[in-house]
């Protein structure tokens, strides 16, 4: 069976044209959706994807109706695939799994994207390595300030009760525990 995705950012946008291209396709059923390819909790193209089966074709009218990216490209392919089920885009004739070159080109863009992927991240950590050298602290700030943290020490070794001491500072006692596990000699 051929089945058709067609998608818009906005409900002020309209599928028509990507009906009619989809018609022109001979697809037999066509998913249709009004949300923005950012976001990854589109529940047609779930759906889609859940009831192609064995042999089936998706196709759709351009690559960015189904994707914002490569990589989320080839993950939608990917699960494809694990079914069986081709793909094809209308505007990108290259990306067509039911021909041996289609399916060698979206391989070749499939590695091009885990590349990308990983230059991506390696980037990022140096990024962070720099920072962490430039004595960028990461993570979330304290709860409680340094002098607050002492006087939460002093209040401990005078015995006041964790829950006591939590209520005093407006926190929760896993907050005073926390300090209570730091500030013990080991």
């Amino acid at each position: 069976m051929l089945i058709g995705y067609a998608r818009v950012s906005t409900a002020g946008q309209n599928l028509d044209r990507q009906r009619e291209l989809l018609s022109k396709a001979e697809c037999e059923k066509v998913f249709e959706e009004k949300l923005t390819g950012v976001d990854r909790k589109r529940p047609k193209l779930a759906a889609m994807i859940a009831e192609a089966k064995d042999g089936d074709t998706v196709i759709i009218t351009s690559l960015d109706r189904l994707a914002r990216s490569t990589h989320d490209l080839f993950e939608i392919i990917k699960k494809l695939e694990a079914k069986n089920v081709k793909f094809r885009s209308l505007q990108e004739p290259w990306a067509d799994t039911s021909s041996t070159m289609g399916r060698f080109l979206t391989t070749v863009f499939a590695g091009l994207s885990e590349l990308e992927r990983r230059i991506i991240n390696e980037r990022t950590e140096e990024g962070r390595i720099s920072a962490r050298k430039r004595g960028v602290k990461f993570g979330r700030k304290p709860t409680l300030t340094l002098h607050q943290r002492s006087e939460v020490t002093r209040m401990l070794e005078e015995g006041t009760p964790i829950r006591a001491i939590a209520q005093h500072f407006n926190v929760g006692v896993a907050t005073i525990d926390r300090i209570k596990k730091t500030s013990q000699p080991a």
